[in-house]
């Protein structure tokens, strides 16, 4: 039970901002946006119809033909975001943060908007719209659902050039893009995972370094050069970004011809790392 109420408690602030960053910084400075809500703007711009009631309208037309493809907790969590949603966008009115210039908009609508959907995204909601028509898309013609979600999203995003204009609608790219990087950091946290491997004759010894120095395990991995048929020692790591500059000293102060390959990881959890919720409640 109280899992539930901090879902829904995400869920609920998630939509207070979604539809903060719309009706506060978008809507003011004719901003556009993707999906259902840019849709439900471009009415707006043209009719001046409420953009809560055209979103409820249409994310409920979009809930009922495929409510099938979503799982039942989720559909409910779905259901709740657009309600939470339709009605701030309704009813959160009057504050319009209208700028000289344009950047200020463009970059608070896309922080405030990001923060709404990351929130709901964290609480296992969704914000309806795009996210059943990608469903759709996946389910009946094979699309890949970020392909989907891009694809009808941009639709709407260069649909509403013709309402806001070509630098207006410039500025909602950006915002999108805003957006998105703010979600990636509602997701997966400011702390992020590197995976790093490393190729060396002393790979015994950077091992020991850095279980002794970062309280890291090391898998060493046996490998075999094809030009030189020599064989050696892989070492795979995953550490924190902080990590990674003491992570750097300690190999280049014991073999500086070590082969380095660092990537980024969107998700850890084992031993050492934090446990998603959703596995825990899974496991339980």
């Amino acid at each position: 039970m109280k899992n539930y109420l901090i879902e829904i408690t995400l869920i609920i602030i998630g939509s207070f901002f979604f539809a903060a960053g719309v009706n506060f910084f978008a809507i003011p400075n004719e901003l556009g946006e993707g999906g259902i809500t840019g849709i439900s703007m471009i009415l707006y711009y043209l009719f001046e119809w409420s953009p809560g009631l055209t979103t409820l309208l249409f994310n409920a037309v979009l809930l009922a033909a495929g409510y099938k493809l979503l799982e039942r907790r989720v559909t409910f969590y779905t259901i709740l975001s657009i309600l939470f949603t339709s009605f701030f966008l309704h009813w959160i009115t009057g504050i319009e943060m209208v700028f000289d210039e344009s950047i200020l908009g463009t970059i608070f609508a896309g922080v405030f908007i990001g923060i709404g959907i990351g929130l709901v995204l964290r609480g296992g909601g969704t914000t309806g719209g795009s996210t059943i028509l990608a469903k759709f898309a996946n389910q009946y013609f094979g699309w890949g659902m970020s392909t989907a979600l891009l694809i009808f999203d941009s639709i709407v995003v260069f649909s509403s050039y013709f309402v806001i204009g070509v630098e207006n609608t410039m500025f909602t790219i950006l915002s999108i893009y805003i957006s998105t990087k703010v979600i990636d950091y509602i997701i997966d946290g400011l702390n992020m995972r590197k995976a790093v491997t490393v190729i060396s004759k002393k790979a015994p010894q950077i091992a020991g370094q850095i279980n002794e120095e970062l309280d890291r395990g090391v898998t060493i991995l046996p490998a075999r050069g094809h030009f030189t048929q020599e064989s050696r020692e892989i070492l795979y790591i995953v550490i924190n970004k902080q990590e990674l500059f003491k992570f750097k000293k300690i190999v280049h102060h014991i073999d500086p011809k070590a082969f380095v390959v660092i990537h980024d990881v969107r998700d850890v959890f084992g031993e050492g790392f934090s446990y998603p919720k959703s596995a825990l409640k899974q496991s339980m």
